[in-house]
C-alpha cells in the first residue's frame, strides 16, 4: 500500500467513525405534517373569520416570493404564466405541496422556492391569493364555439362560471397561453400533469377547439 492509498484509507475510516457517532439530528426533527393536515387547517382557518383576516395579512407578506412571475396579487402579466388571483385556496395549497413532496417537478425553481416556505406559509400564500380579485380584461365578444364545448366537456368538474371547487382549478379568467398549452398538453399525454379524466374530454380536440374554449374562458369573471 502506497502512502497515498494509506493517507486515504485511514481519512474514510476517520469520517466514517465520526458519522457514525455524531448525533442524528435530522431523527430529532419533527416530521412535517402531512397534506391532510395541512388542508384541515387551511379549512379551520377560513371558517374563523380573525383568523383568516390574520393568515390573509401574513400571506400578503409571504407572497412576495410569488410576483416576480405571477405578477403582484397573483394577476400574471405573462402570457403563459398562470393567473394564482381568486385561484381556489384548497387547490393552491396541494399544488404546492406536490411540489414539496416531488410529485410536480416542472420547474426546479417553483420547486426550490415553495420548499423553503414553511406550511404555515404555504396556508397564508393560499388564502391570500384566493381572495385577490383577477384583473378585468378587455371587453370582447364571447366565442359561442369555445361556450358551446366548455358546457359539452367542462361544465361537470369546473362548474358552470368555470370557478371550480376546493380541489378543482378555477378557469375562469385565465391567462390563453397557459390554457391552451395546458390542454395541449392533456391532449397529448405529455408533461407530468397526466389525469384520466382530462385526457378522455380533451382526446378529441383540434387546436382550433382548444383556442376556442381558450379564448371563451378567459372572458369569463371568477
Amino acid at each position: 500500500m502506497t502512502l497515498i492509498q494509506f493517507s486515504c484509507t485511514a481519512s474514510l475510516m476517520f469520517f466514517t467513525t465520526f458519522a457514525a457517532a455524531a448525533p442524528n439530528r435530522s431523527a430529532d426533527k419533527p416530521a412535517p405534517p402531512a397534506p391532510e393536515a395541512l388542508h384541515e387547517k387551511l379549512t379551520q382557518i377560513s371558517q374563523d373569520p380573525a383568523a383568516l383576516s390574520a393568515a390573509i395579512g401574513r400571506g400578503q407578506k409571504d407572497a412576495s416570493v410569488c410576483r416576480h412571475c405571477h405578477g403582484a396579487g397573483g394577476n400574471s402579466v405573462l402570457p403563459e404564466v398562470p393567473n394564482l388571483a381568486s385561484q381556489n385556496a384548497g387547490y393552491l395549497l396541494e399544488q404546492m405541496n406536490k411540489f414539496v413532496q416531488g410529485q410536480r417537478k416542472s420547474s426546479a425553481f417553483m420547486a426550490g422556492m415553495i420548499k423553503a416556505l414553511t406550511p404555515e406559509e404555504r396556508i397564508n400564500i393560499a388564502l391570500f391569493l384566493s381572495q385577490q380579485p383577477v384583473a378585468p380584461k378587455p371587453a370582447g365578444a364571447r366565442n359561442v364555439a369555445g361556450k358551446n364545448l366548455y358546457d359539452k366537456l367542462c361544465v361537470s368538474c369546473h362548474g358552470a362560471s368555470g370557478t371550480g371547487t376546493h380541489t378543482i382549478p378555477r378557469l375562469a379568467g385565465q391567462q390563453v397561453a397557459y390554457l391552451e398549452d395546458s390542454l395541449k398538453r392533456y391532449r397529448n399525454g405529455n408533461g407530468e400533469r397526466i389525469d384520466p379524466r382530462m385526457a378522455a374530454y380533451t382526446r378529441n380536440l383540434k387546436d382550433a377547439d382548444i383556442q376556442n374554449l381558450a379564448a371563451y374562458l378567459t372572458t369569463l369573471r371568477p
